[in-house]
């Protein structure tokens, strides 16, 4: 089973959720990079996280959707996909001058809305130091040439109102191209920046790739199947880049063991948030049958052609236990992902993903089998857990329990002015 399993409907529904989970594991692992190495670490470490993922997964979703230019609307398109931008919690509302000006509007931040009550500070390193160069990290697998630059953001001056912050995308031919960052190189040599996936079906009923203009809002339901099981594997796969990132800066700083341990609680935090998401989004069972559609959907192992995991129910019942069969070798074992992290002794992003389903599936244990691979079985337990640490501290977001809404059909984006250059 994998994302194959669900229909048009049910995947439509998904995306977002899965795109808002990937938003949320920075608050599941940068909290504990602030506490054990202070601020200006966690501001370097989230720097080199995005600018290392997000040149690379912007690669792959262009390839995905077929976006083939190199102008601002299309750094827009993708960044409708982006796992930085989760739509309606980071409300980007976007307009065109031309191929090399634009402009957007976040009417809305939930990042903000979750870091302002921690102090100016906090604020600042997130609105100024790390947005500035992750920003045009992003837009490099586009256009090199292209800026990214403030209008007007954060931190607002107490009672202000209207939206919280408006940016403009500029691209110059004569300007000098930006070069890709070192942490993006390196991260381009993993399986998961290099992982084929089957390509779209131009045949399937809906759309399949994003040419034609720009449109306000990505409306999921109008894509075909297809697409959107390619674009469920492509966030999984931003989950990864983004992850791997986070460990290489954290490894920059500290042991192996210690960064490894941080990673794991980044694994744990996420896994956890995400199990509890996919069963409210799908209206799953909290039985058997419902803890193996929860961990078939998971972000965090998937794509099956990355994590080769398998996932299996004991019995017919509607407490039988369920195994995890997590392969010794893998892509994603290969570039030392989460599932690197786990073993016999160190079940805990299991744990949080039973427990996120339904606090009794809380009876973890693992084992080696003869050719190396870990199989975790989780069981159910008669007395309810309560939510890990990882989790709790995760949950402190709001973005864990946004409830998206249906906006209507979106409106293609008309460029002020048609001509080439006009602007320029």
């Amino acid at each position: 089973m994998s994302y194959t399993a669900l229909d048009r409907g049910q995947l439509a529904a998904l995306l977002p959720d899965l795109m808002l989970t990937g938003q949320m594991i920075d608050r599941a692992g940068i909290p504990y990079v602030l506490e054990k190495f202070g601020m200006d670490a966690q501001t370097q470490v989230a720097i080199e996280e995005w600018m290392g993922a997000s040149p690379n997964y912007t690669r792959r979703l262009r390839e995905a959707l077929n976006v083939t230019g190199d102008s601002v609307e299309d750094i827009f398109k993708v960044l409708q996909f982006d796992v930085g931008a989760p739509p309606q919690f980071l409300d980007f509302r976007y307009s065109l001058t031309d191929p090399y000006h634009g402009e957007f509007v976040n009417e809305y931040c939930g990042a903000l809305i979750d870091v302002e009550p921690m102090g100016y500070d906090l604020v600042r390193s997130m609105c100024h130091d790390i947005q500035d160069p992750t920003f045009d990290a992003t837009a490099i697998a586009t256009n090199p040439k292209a800026r990214f630059r403030p209008i007007h953001r954060p931190p607002r001056p107490e009672g202000a109102t209207g939206p919280h912050c408006h940016w403009k995308i500029t691209i110059e031919p004569d300007r000098e191209d930006l070069p890709i960052p070192d942490e993006a190189i390196a991260i381009a040599r993993t399986n998961a920046a290099t992982l084929p996936l089957d390509p779209i079906d131009l045949s399937d009923e809906g759309k399949g790739e994003y040419t034609g203009p720009l449109y306000s809002d990505i409306r999921f339901d109008q894509w075909s199947c297809s697409a959107l099981v390619r674009l469920a594997n492509e966030v999984a796969l931003e989950h990864h880049l983004l992850a791997l990132s986070y460990l290489y800066a954290v490894r920059r700083r500290t042991s192996d063991d210690i960064a490894d341990e941080l990673y794991r609680k980044q694994f744990t935090g996420t896994a956890g948030i995400a199990s509890s998401r996919i069963r409210d989004c799908l209206g799953l069972g909290t039985g058997t049958a419902g803890l193996v559609q929860v961990l078939t959907l998971q972000p965090t192992l998937n794509p099956i052609e990355y994590t080769g995991v398998e996932v299996t129910a004991t019995g017919d019942g509607d407490r039988d236990a369920v195994e995890i069969r997590i392969p010794h070798e893998s892509p994603a074992m290969a570039d030392h992902s989460w599932m690197a992290t786990v073993d016999v002794d160190k079940l805990g992003p299991f744990t949080a993903m039973g427990v996120g389903l339904d606090p009794h599936w809380s009876a973890v244990s693992g084992r080696r089998d003869d050719n190396g691979d870990l199989v975790v079985t989780i069981e159910w337990s008669e007395v309810p857990a309560e939510e890990c640490e990882e989790v709790q501290l995760t949950r402190l977001s709001h973005g864990t329990a946004w409830v998206f809404e249906d906006r209507g059909i979106p409106l293609p984006i008309t460029p002020v002015s048609s001509t080439p250059g006009a602007s320029r």
